[in-house]
């Protein structure tokens, strides 16, 4: 009997669909191009969500945020749910089942203890050698804070990777370490040179880890969920990392100026609400600085953001070569289905704007997706819209495994020809209290189109990528695109009926 294949599942935070060698920005991701090379290169992908907890979700289950309860950051997954997703379904077959890296499938910040190991008031009551099972994941090596606009808190209120740093008592050193800025300085508060040796960044510890487990794997068949938390702001890297691109030659926003006049009414608002003062608690924003805030744009700024973003990108992209190493050295690289994407991307500078929120330009929509391994023909780059609600589905069919129903299908049948893509789906329900206006934003990216409207006031924006890639001319009102706007309402409206209650808010990240 032949054996199973193991199947990875590799994943950045916040990194954008163009930020990968193969889109030809500049970026350098020799790991990456090599995955590329060997499988196939998905080069519409969307997120099914532009905020992490959300996408992740999707991620796990399969299914659109409305029909998982995550509709934004703040909002828990229901644990039964998430054990019906890709750890779950994967031991149920018989699979030795990890977690490595940041999960933020709970809610960190929050109002009141929730009992979850991600939740800061309840991280103390898990033990130190605690290792799972967490939504289905059998082994879980994970971070309680897993971005430095937090602060830190002594263990116990930890989970391994603080426990890690924090083995010598020097946890906190290190934490501020990570602040501290290297010379030169650069032109904007949300990016800085990390005075923090790599080895003890958390890029490196997850690759650590995502090697040991490879050299400890034993006959079970191997599923891993290996979670990356960069290139997610602020923007720090370490040396070599943060010097690897210089900050005249990088790529910058071609269109960086704010263009509200232009767009639907919910940017305004969302822009102006962010310019507030801190509203949601000292937890994320340490040291008194509001990470939400984008800051200064200048051209300046913008250089020194996209050079340290790219540096995180290749920081992250040596790790998946030392995993794909190690799966080559253990004769397991064969037998493996390896698939990279990102949860959602990023801004960047993109209309005069940084991070992320409910606006669905393509640099936040669209992230890099690939995959290898046996049977995926080599080299190829698939057009059709997809989205990484797909992959529970995927790897289900390539794996031979069951799940439960979702959302996804497989991608197998696009690289075999036997089906296409006309669309892909993004949902997103914006609320008052954590982002100023109330909405059920809906996205569809098609071949040609991306269109986002809100249900509540039937407002929306509607841009022709082939001809408009910047998205500067919103044809959503204009009446000789009114055929094309139907044309993508009923692409949204053709999602299943099968949404369930919102999850209940119990924090704000």
């Amino acid at each position: 009997m032949s054996r199973k294949p193991n199947f990875i599942l590799i994943s950045s935070d916040q990194q954008r669909g163009d930020c990968i060698g193969a889109e030809g920005r500049g970026v350098r991701t020799p790991g990456l191009d090599r995955l590329g090379a060997a499988g196939v290169r998905f080069s519409r992908c969307v997120t099914p969500h532009p905020m992490c907890q959300a996408a992740r979700a999707s991620i796990l289950t399969g299914k659109l945020p409305y029909s998982h309860g995550v509709r934004d950051n703040g909002r828990d997954l229901d644990e039964s749910l998430g054990a019906q997703g890709l750890g779950g379904s994967f031991s149920k077959a018989g699979y030795d089942t990890h977690f490595i890296g940041k999960a933020h499938l709970s809610s960190q910040q929050t109002f009141e203890p929730t009992g979850r190991p991600e939740c800061y008031a309840s991280a103390k009551d898990f033990p130190r050698d605690w290792r799972g099972s967490y939504m289905g994941f059998d082994n879980v090596q994970m971070m309680l804070r897993p971005h430095h606009h937090t602060r830190w808190s002594e263990p116990p209120e930890a989970l391994h990777y603080e426990y890690w740093l924090d083995a010598d008592g020097k946890g906190g050193q290190r934490w501020d370490l990570a602040k501290q800025h290297l010379s030169p300085e650069t032109a904007h508060f949300q990016t800085w040179r990390s005075a923090l040796e790599e080895p003890w960044h958390s890029t490196a510890w997850i690759g650590d880890r995502a090697v040991d487990m490879i050299e400890a794997k034993g006959d079970s068949p191997l599923m891993a969920w290996v979670s990356f938390p960069d290139p997610h702001p602020p923007f720090l890297a370490p040396r070599p990392w943060c010097d690897m691109y210089q900050r005249d030659e990088v790529s910058i926003a071609r269109h960086s100026t704010l263009d509200l006049e232009r767009r639907p009414w919910w940017h305004k608002v969302f822009v102006e609400d962010r310019a507030r003062p801190i509203k949601q608690g000292a937890e994320h924003n340490a040291g008194g600085i509001d990470w939400g805030q984008k800051g200064e744009l200048n051209e300046a700024a913008l250089r020194d953001l996209t050079a340290i973003y790219f540096g995180m990108i290749s920081a992250v992209d040596a790790q998946v070569t030392r995993i794909l190493d190690a799966l080559e050295a253990a004769g397991e690289l064969d037998n493996t289905y390896i698939v990279y994407v990102s949860d959602h991307g990023e801004w960047l500078g993109d209309h005069g704007l940084l991070l992320k929120g409910p606006m669905l330009y393509d640099g936040l929509l669209r992230v890099p997706c690939l995959i290898q391994g046996p049977g995926v023909p080599s080299g190829r780059v698939i057009d059709d819209p997809v989205g990484s609600i797909d992959i529970l589905a995927t790897a289900a069919d390539l794996c031979g495994i069951d799940t439960a129903t979702n959302h996804g299908h497989s991608w197998r049948h696009l690289w075999e020809g036997t089906q296409s893509r006309d669309f892909a789906l993004s949902e997103y329900e914006v609320d008052a209290m954590r982002s100023a206006v109330d909405m059920d934003l809906m996205t569809v990216r098609s071949r040609r189109y991306r269109m986002s409207t809100d249900l509540k006031t039937d407002t929306g924006e509607l841009y022709d990528m082939q001809e408009d890639p910047d998205e500067l001319i919103n044809l959503f009102d204009d009446p000789g695109y009114a055929s094309v706007r139907q044309e993508h309402l009923d692409m949204i409206r053709s999602r299943p009926a099968d949404q369930i209650p919102v999850s209940p808010r119990v924090g704000w990240h």
